[in-house]
C-alpha cells in the first residue's frame, strides 16, 4: 500500500537519511480501535494503522497544525526501541520472527492510568507512577534487538546532536543509537512538537478537553507494534503487531 507523503515535491531528503533505506520502530500503541488510538487520530490528523491511514483524513485547525508535525509523522505511539535501518545480514522477516518470540515469552506490562504530563518542551501522555516493569521492559527490548540495528554514521548523530544532550545520553546514542534508554528512559506518548512558543497554556486545556476522560483506564502494554517508514519524509506507519501472551517464561 502506497504511503501519502506530506512534503513538497522535490523537497530533499536530510542529512541522516538514506533515499531508499526502509526505518522501522518497535513501539507501544493501543489496539487500532480503541478509543484512545481514535481520539489520538483525530488530535494528529492521521491514523497509523493501514488502511485507515490513507482513509482517515480529518480536518484540524491550523493553529494546532502547526504543532504537532513531528507526532503526527511518528504515529501515536511510546518508544520501546527508537527508529533504526536493520543491519547488513538481517532482514524483516527475521526480525518479525524475533519478535513474535519474543512477545510469546512475555507477560502484559501494566501502565496503569495516564496523565497530561510537560516534559522536555512537549506535551504528552505518561504513567501517573514510575512503573519498573515497564523500564524493565523497554531495557530489554533496547538490548535485544540491538542486533538488529545498522550503526548510527556520522550524519545520523549529526541530525541527533542538534538536541541537548549530556555526556551520558551522548554514550548512549553512540553505543544505541537512541539517547533516551535505561536510566533516561521515561514512557510517554508524544502529542505536540517542542515549538509551543506561547501557546502552552491553551493547547493543555485543549488536550485536557479532547482526551476527556480516556487517560483513567488501567493500561498496559498487550502488544509491542512494528511501524516502518518505507521512505524519508514519509510517515510512520504499523506493519505488524504481536500480542503478548498471558503465560510467562517457562
Amino acid at each position: 500500500m502506497k504511503l501519502v507523503e506530506r512534503s513538497e515535491p522535490g523537497q530533499a531528503v536530510p542529512d541522516g537519511y538514506s533515499a531508499r533505506e526502509t526505518w522501522y520502530a518497535i513501539y507501544y500503541t493501543p489496539a487500532a480501535d480503541h478509543p484512545l488510538t481514535r481520539a489520538a487520530e483525530t488530535w494528529l490528523g492521521r491514523s497509523a494503522f493501514p488502511p485507515r491511514e490513507i482513509a482517515l483524513r480529518p480536518e484540524i485547525e491550523p493553529d494546532r497544525e502547526a504543532v504537532i508535525a513531528q507526532p503526527r509523522r511518528y504515529g501515536f505511539h511510546a518508544t520501546l526501541k527508537a527508529p533504526f535501518r536493520l543491519a547488513k545480514g538481517n532482514s524483516i522477516a527475521t526480525l518479525e520472527q524475533a519478535l513474535s518470540k519474543f512477545t510469546r515469552e512475555r507477560r502484559p506490562c501494566p501502565i496503569g492510568p495516564l496523565k497530561l504530563n510537560f516534559m522536555r518542551g512537549f506535551f504528552a501522555f505518561v504513567p501517573h507512577h514510575e512503573i519498573p516493569g515497564l523500564r524493565a521492559l523497554a531495557r530489554e527490548i533496547v538490548e535485544k534487538f540491538d542486533p538488529f540495528r545498522a550503526a548510527v554514521d556520522e550524519a545520523e548523530l549529526k541530525r541527533r546532536l542538534l538536541d541537548p544532550l549530556d555526556d551520558e545520553e551522548t554514550t548512549h546514542l553512540v553505543r544505541w543509537g537512541y539517547p533516551y534508554v535505561f536510566d533516561r528512559f521515561r514512557f510517554h506518548m508524544t502529542l505536540t512538537d517542542r515549538r509551543l512558543s506561547d501557546r502552552k497554556g491553551a493547547l493543555q486545556s485543549e488536550l485536557q478537553e479532547h482526551f476527556g476522560d480516556l487517560l483513567t483506564e488501567d493500561y498496559r502494554v498487550d502488544a509491542i507494534t512494528l511501524f516502518e517508514q518505507k521512505q524519508p519524509l514519509t510517515d510512520f506507519t504499523v506493519r505488524a503487531r504481536f500480542t503478548l501472551e498471558q503465560r510467562g517464561v517457562e
